[in-house]
């Protein structure tokens, strides 16, 4: 038996389940802010190219993704990042989901039985923690807290540390709480990639859902080629279709970057068997060829934040994200009994933020937060912000 899986911790569902077993919720309609399954109407031209390709369900499809897939992936790389060439073949592989792909990798690139071989952001997502150790490893983690405007602090990270790291995982934007580290931070940390050899991987899946049309978050590989590294050694990116594109059930995404790695990378996932479906290729091909649906699904997500954070403000420590589609407002006591009592009171839902943590030298990042995830429609995310502040103003 894997001795990782002894040392996984109950995924954060599994514990809100467990917090809210026998409390009686308010007799509201709930509205559950938990879970970041973006609720918005997929784009019916995704949809319509997904109903027309079903007759290839009756072919095998190829780990590699099909040629026109890997292309427009490329392409739309080249777009959004202002990069001049993605070589659709070597530096690109379609992926079921950013979800999987970013267990998977750490399977590839891993030395088993050694410490300190992954290093994460704290907060995180738990997909970081558990593929470093059914990799054989034991995570570290930086914090990620408000002293650093929710960024990763590597301030005290050794070069002993750096020495013996071999995979660094961010999250750009941030999950939970939407801080989008700067080209100069990216930069510095593909400096020290080359100088110590470990590999960055670059979860961006939140990267399409930011505020001001004019101002994108930037990418690893932007970071990358601007240093003039457009092999993008040692640097990997995540993306995916869930959020962008409101396709969570679709599981498609594309890790992008080092050429080498992805040929290994491809090498391992021929043995795992997880090629995306020949179906799911041809209306995931649409999607990134597509950028209306994104720009009027950012503006939705725009008018919600609009309209939910100055109604949350009036009793509550919160700011609108650099980018993604979470608020993560700081809480008035406890983050496990404001949920608890969030739920008695108005039947809303909530993520405590210790759940997205771990305790490193006696101090948990997420202790007194919360995640709220903005995914219903507007009109369910201003009542959810409303009744949470009626709720507080009548005192608890």
């Amino acid at each position: 038996m894997n001795p990782g899986l002894a040392a996984l911790q109950p995924y954060p569902f599994q514990r809100l389940g467990q917090l809210f077993k026998g409390i009686s919720a308010a007799n509201l309609p709930e509205i559950a802010l938990t879970i970041g399954e973006p609720q918005h109407a997929p784009p019916q031209v995704v949809i319509e190219a997904l109903t027309q390709a079903l007759g290839e369900i009756s072919h095998y499809p190829s780990t590699t993704g099909s040629a026109s897939l890997r292309a427009s992936i490329a392409r739309w790389i080249e777009r959004r990042f202002e990069l001049p060439r993605i070589d659709a073949d070597a530096q690109v592989l379609p992926v079921n989901g950013t979800r999987e792909a970013l267990f998977a990798i750490a399977q590839t690139l891993v030395t088993p039985g050694e410490p300190g071989r992954v290093m994460s952001p704290n907060p995180f997502y738990q997909i970081y923690e558990g593929a470093a150790l059914l990799a054989g490893t034991n995570p570290t983690f930086v914090p990620a807290d408000s002293c650093n405007k929710f960024k990763p602090d590597f301030s005290n990270v050794t070069a002993d540390d750096w020495a013996q790291l071999e995979l660094l995982y961010i999250c750009n934007p941030g999950n939970p709480s939407g801080a989008v580290m700067a080209e100069a931070e990216l930069r510095a940390l593909i400096t020290l990639a080359q100088e110590h050899d470990f590999v960055i991987v670059s979860d961006e899946c939140y990267s399409e859902i930011y505020p001001d049309e004019q101002a994108p978050p930037t990418g690893l590989l932007s970071a990358a080629a601007n240093m003039g590294l457009h092999d993008f050694t040692r640097c990997l990116c995540f993306h995916s279709l869930s959020k962008r594109s409101n396709l969570p059930g679709l599981r498609s995404g594309f890790v992008a970057g080092d050429a080498d790695i992805i040929k290994k990378f491809t090498q391992y996932r021929t043995y795992h068997g997880c090629a995306m479906p020949p179906h799911h290729q041809i209306a995931s091909s649409v999607a990134w060829s597509d950028e209306t649906h994104v720009v009027a699904n950012r503006a939705a997500y725009r008018a919600k934040f609009e309209a939910v954070v100055p109604i949350l403000s009036a009793q509550l420590d919160v700011t609108t994200p650099d980018a993604g589609f979470y608020l993560w407002p700081k809480t008035p006591f406890d983050d496990l009994e404001f949920a608890c009592e969030l739920l008695k009171r108005c039947n809303v839902a909530v993520l405590p933020g210790q759940f997205l943590g771990r305790t490193v030298n006696g101090e948990n990042p997420g202790e007194n937060r919360i995640r709220m995830a903005l995914v219903t429609d507007q009109e369910t995310c201003v009542e959810a912000a409303q009744r949470i502040v009626q709720a507080l103003e009548q005192g608890w």
